[in-house]
């Protein structure tokens, strides 16, 4: 075999289809018993679209990565509104003037609005760290709210952390966007694949070129190839030499109702309630019919090898240099090829996933 290529994910499925349209052959493995990795999706009983590890929008500035996906899967015109509990009231996440508006009484709204509008210009992502050099004490009281209401507590529970172990240079970058558009993504393409992520990254991997072996560990296999691409973790293929590289990890309790809905958005923030971070209800996406619902309260944990999966990487100085200390490793790999958010040790959201295997030399 030519390619081997581990990981069905966007990655390494993008990879296959690729290598596969170029003449060659290639084996993807997984270790999971699903392709499309965490993007996995399936209609349950109702009939409803479920994303199993978690909420997935497409979204993107990359045309040639919007035509690349689109070319295995039409997408609707969905477009994320995300809203947060604050102070018992429904408002737009990220912060911005409707928010203003729904959590202030309106004369102290009207008089913040005016001042921001003084200083700052429309339409800009503004961090409150720039509010706090101003000699006003709305604006200042403006970056407390924020911070207190929305980032603090809701940071602490998704990586873990006491408030005092948040570092200031983040939380200073925190945004409050001048705006109107309640759109959690400005991105200029975005949307659900209309028969989900799963189908679209089958049709991906439906060439005579490309075969499929699930429930297959890296680890355990015989094949012989020329090249492999391997999108797990980077520590883990080098047998955790050097330590194991941190994530953070998802925990998620679904939940079936006797309801057409259960919330008003497809994701619900609680910021300062609850030991969840938020909730997700599906049929938000594909506008799925059904007298029932099926709701996800998303819980935050360590990553611990055999208990869960690994989502965000914790990418702080320490870590970046274990990372770093694979990477030379990798380096000295002929044939091997690390990518993806675990091969990287990088958030990638989906597009950028797809970008950076399209962007391996295949020569």
């Amino acid at each position: 075999m030519k390619n081997l290529i581990a990981g069905a994910g966007f990655a390494g499925a993008t990879l296959a289809n690729l290598l596969a349209n170029k003449g060659e052959e290639v084996l993807i493995i997984d270790k999971k018993d699903h392709i499309a990795g965490n993007s996995y999706d399936y209609r349950d009983k109702n009939g409803i679209m479920i994303h199993k590890y978690g909420s997935h929008i497409f979204h993107t500035n990359n045309q040639k990565v919007w035509e690349f996906v689109n070319q295995f899967s039409s997408f609707n015109t969905y477009m994320h509104e995300v809203v947060g509990i604050i102070d018992g009231i429904e408002a737009h996440i990220p912060f911005n003037f409707n928010t203003l508006y729904q959590v202030f009484p309106h004369t102290m709204a009207e008089r913040i609005e005016e001042k921001l509008l003084k200083t700052f210009e429309y339409n800009k992502k503004v961090p409150i760290l720039e509010f706090k050099k101003q000699d006003d004490e709305d604006l200042k009281f403006l970056a407390d709210y924020v911070y207190e209401k929305i980032f603090l507590h809701y940071t602490a529970k998704q990586w873990g952390k006491n408030p005092d172990e948040i570092d200031g240079a983040v939380t200073a970058r925190v945004p409050v966007y001048l705006s109107k558009d309640n759109r959690y993504f400005q991105d200029k393409y975005q949307g659900i694949p209309l028969n989900g992520y799963t189908k679209l990254v089958e049709n991906m991997l439906n060439h005579p070129n490309i075969k499929i072996k699930l429930k297959t560990d890296y680890k355990h296999i015989s094949y012989k190839s020329d090249r492999i691409f391997y999108t797990g973790s980077i520590d883990e293929f080098f047998d955790y030499k050097y330590g194991y590289l941190p994530y953070r990890s998802v925990n998620f309790k679904f939940e079936e109702y006797d309801r057409e809905f259960y919330q008003s958005h497809a994701c619900i923030n609680y910021p300062n309630n609850y030991d969840f971070t938020r909730i997700h209800e599906y049929k938000h996406y594909l506008n799925d019919k059904s007298s029932k619902t099926v709701i996800a309260k998303e819980y935050s944990e360590d990553f611990a090898i055999g208990k869960n999966e690994r989502y965000y990487p914790i990418a702080n100085d320490e870590n970046l240099a274990l990372y770093n200390k694979y990477l030379e490793d990798a380096k000295k790999l002929d044939n091997v090829f690390f990518l993806g958010r675990l091969g990287d040790y990088k958030y990638y959201n989906m597009d950028q996933a797809i970008e950076r295997a399209m962007g391996i030399k295949l020569d």
